[in-house]
């Protein structure tokens, strides 16, 4: 459809939505914009009469409830109008939990491919009246993190129920092993990815962390077989799964820096090297503990234990050679 003509049947239904009266076609003509024709032209008034009949066969096929009748008994031609109640979209109402649900997939989608996706549909719930806007406060929670590769196509295979294939590395290993999964959902715990799903290489449930899927995400031809059962707590599968024997980390930072560090802190003492603090912290995923420290740079500083140092050495030299 032209873009003259898109612009003329907007015109139109604002028209005849602006009234609750009949309006004859006669005052549609010489009212909205696209209908008036020069003088010169040979026979006007059949030119509106084919524009206006085809006009209003594409709004009655658009679905707009396009009503014809006359305001009195006096009037001699019918007229025309759009009933706001037959038109207009019901209220858009969410629960506590659904808006919730908006709220963090905006948060999301701010830092992935669908940034421009979310924002457009942000601005339309809202212009509708849904409140969406996060709570005081909100501000200051941190950003999920989206730039595993592997994410958008992950969750357009779940809402798909399409069967994917990736290579997948192991914890304390070198070589991938090429996976076979049903997904069932993605979701994110101590600030990474996880896919869950029927692993039809082991025919059981599996999790599997998306940093660490090598290569792409091969999408087959055929649907998943299997469903999540109704019962399964996915996260409670995903710590399961990540459950390590309890440690205790000291870390060194510096004086009212590396904030996150400091709450998980079970104690604290000053340095006596500096004007700093000692922080003692209980903990389990040796890699996401590794992940706060590097993340606080030259703030944090790991003393004990070895494991934990070399984690944080590896990420930092990683961080390094990508920066070349």
């Amino acid at each position: 459809m032209a873009a003259r003509r898109q612009q003329r049947l907007v015109s139109l239904v604002l028209c005849l939505l602006s009234t609750r009266q009949f309006i004859t076609a006669e005052r549609i003509r010489h009212t909205v914009d696209g209908y008036q024709l020069s003088d010169s032209a040979s026979n006007p008034d059949e030119a509106f009469k084919r524009s206006f009949e085809r006009d209003k066969a594409e709004l009655r096929e658009l679905g707009v409830p396009l009503e014809t009748g006359r305001n009195s008994l006096f009037d001699t031609e019918d007229g025309y109008r759009i009933a706001r109640k037959a038109f207009e979209l019901p209220p858009i109402e969410f629960t506590a939990d659904e808006a919730a649900a908006v709220g963090l997939a905006a948060r999301l989608w701010s830092t992935a491919s669908l940034a421009s996706e979310a924002r457009a549909a942000l601005i339309k719930l809202r212009a509708a009246g849904v409140d969406i806007d996060p709570p005081a406060g909100a501000d200051t929670l941190p950003p999920l993190p989206a730039n595993e590769p592997a994410l958008p196509e992950l969750l357009t295979a779940v809402s798909g129920r399409r069967v994917v294939q990736f290579d997948h590395r192991k914890p304390h290993t070198e070589a991938a092993e090429r996976r076979t999964v049903e997904p069932w959902g993605v979701l994110s715990w101590r600030g990474r990815w996880y896919l869950v799903g029927h692993d039809r290489n082991r025919d059981q449930v599996r999790s599997f962390r998306l940093d660490r899927i090598s290569g792409g995400i091969k999408v087959l031809g055929d649907t998943a077989k299997t469903r999540r059962p109704l019962d399964l707590d996915m996260l409670e599968l995903v710590r399961g799964a990540n459950h390590q024997p309890g440690q205790i980390a000291r870390v060194r930072v510096s004086a009212d820096r590396a904030g996150q560090l400091r709450r998980l802190a079970r104690e604290s003492r000053p340095d006596d090297g500096g004007d700093g603090e000692i922080l003692t912290i209980d903990y389990r995923d040796t890699e996401w503990l590794a992940g706060l420290v590097a993340g606080a740079g030259t703030d944090a500083l790991v003393l004990e234990p070895p494991a934990l140092i070399r984690s944080v050495i590896g990420l930092l030299e990683a961080a390094a050679g990508g920066a070349r």
